[in-house]
């Protein structure tokens, strides 16, 4: 079974109920027979615009954000005001600590803010690192993105 129909089986599973990690996720999509990795499921992941949120069951579950929305880009920097913990410069790279299940959707939303320093942004579970050519890039950085704060 092809990308699509996986990405379509995805949806379907995050829709009818609570997951909070890739791992149950590419379990579950293997149970379906579809043969992932967990690699394979973050990609998918964010190509599908997929964040966590509240959850009512479990403290988090994952998400599909609508694109068919005008505000998205909105919504996105509102969720991101309120998880961002912190903004660090270190040399050409910015940490970004955020609460805890947050770093990935955070991540995505600096990725579609189209910085043009940013060479790469890697997102984990509370903590983001971007990196820049430069040291003076990474100030612009922080600069930008505390300004969206």
């Amino acid at each position: 079974m092809g990308k699509n129909a996986r990405q379509k089986k995805l949806v379907e599973i995050i829709n009818s109920m609570e997951i909070d990690t890739q791992e149950e996720l590419a379990r579950i999509l293997n149970e379906n027979n579809f043969n992932v990795t967990q690699a394979t499921v973050s990609r998918d992941i964010k190509e599908l615009n997929i964040i966590k949120v509240s959850g009512n069951v479990r403290k988090y579950k994952y998400a599909i954000i609508q694109r068919n929305e005008q505000n998205d880009m909105e919504k996105l920097i509102n969720l991101f005001k309120g998880a961002v913990v912190s903004v660090t410069v270190a040399q050409n790279l910015v940490v970004i600590k955020t609460l805890v299940g947050n770093g990935l959707s955070c991540g995505t939303t600096i990725d579609k803010m189209k910085i043009p320093e940013i060479v790469g942004c890697v997102g984990g579970d509370d903590t983001i690192i971007i990196v820049t050519k430069n040291n003076e890039d990474a100030l612009t950085v922080e600069k930008t993105i505390m300004e969206k704060l």
